[in-house]
């Protein structure tokens, strides 16, 4: 099927970067269906992608009126180049470790961010929701972080591999990097991790320059639209 090409005003992409952002990091997180440590998790994780898909249904409903396009072309009918979710949203999950500490550096930056529009009459309501959700997220992700990075030995060397990781990606989500620093900084310290010195940045996501990991998981998730034209469910 086609794909849609969009017209991109700054509001418009605005709102992409957003929706994208909770699209993909909600689908990265579904994939630990079945597969978290243990069954309590599970249905956390699982809670937790919901929470960032339907923030997304909402920001491409948002989108879409200004557009003209529904939410499911948004989703479904862009290509790679035209999704503007930052590179940290499509990096594979790798372990556990892994997911806790993106899931907590994008929740820190994301309540941030909401909590910078709820001034914006058109986003007012979206924005007061996902603020709730992720007031949660980072709760829940920082809880962990803190038992991985002060466990045992094995799981403080997976928590911090993965911050180490991480972290050259995390100037693509902060708008003010010492607000965010600021905010992740007290529970790294709880959890024994070292922080990272801030230098270069991977960037290129919001300008939609992506890793092969977003080609793979959007094939994945629009074959069914694409497949089948029209089709409703």
């Amino acid at each position: 099927m086609t794909s849609i090409i969009l017209t991109e005003t700054p509001g418009v992409r605005n709102l992409l970067s957003l929706a994208d952002d909770a699209l993909i990091l909600g689908h990265r997180i579904s994939e630990w269906t079945g597969h978290a440590p243990i069954l309590e998790e599970e249905l956390a994780l699982a809670n937790i992608a919901l929470d960032l898909i339907g923030q997304a249904r909402n920001l491409y409903q948002a989108a879409g009126e200004r557009t003209g396009h529904s939410e499911d072309e948004l989703a479904y009918l862009r290509d790679p180049s035209s999704f503007r979710n930052a590179l940290i949203m499509e990096l594979p999950n790798g372990d556990f470790a892994f997911t806790i500490a993106r899931l907590f550096f994008v929740s820190v930056a994301s309540d941030q961010c909401w909590r910078g529009i709820f001034d914006d009459p058109a986003l007012a309501e979206i924005a007061a929701k996902a603020h709730k959700e992720t007031t949660y997220h980072i709760r829940h992700a920082a809880e962990w972080l803190i038992r991985l990075g002060d466990g045992t030995d094995e799981s403080h060397r997976r928590a911090r591999d993965a911050i180490e990781t991480l972290w050259p990606y995390t100037g693509e989500i902060t708008v003010d990097r010492n607000e965010w620093l600021s905010a992740v900084t007290p529970v790294l310290t709880r959890a024994t991790l070292p922080i990272p010195n801030d230098g270069w940045m991977q960037s290129g996501g919001r300008e939609g320059r992506h890793t092969e990991h977003l080609g793979h998981l959007l094939a994945e998730m629009q074959i069914l639209p694409r497949s089948f034209p029209g089709a409703t469910w």
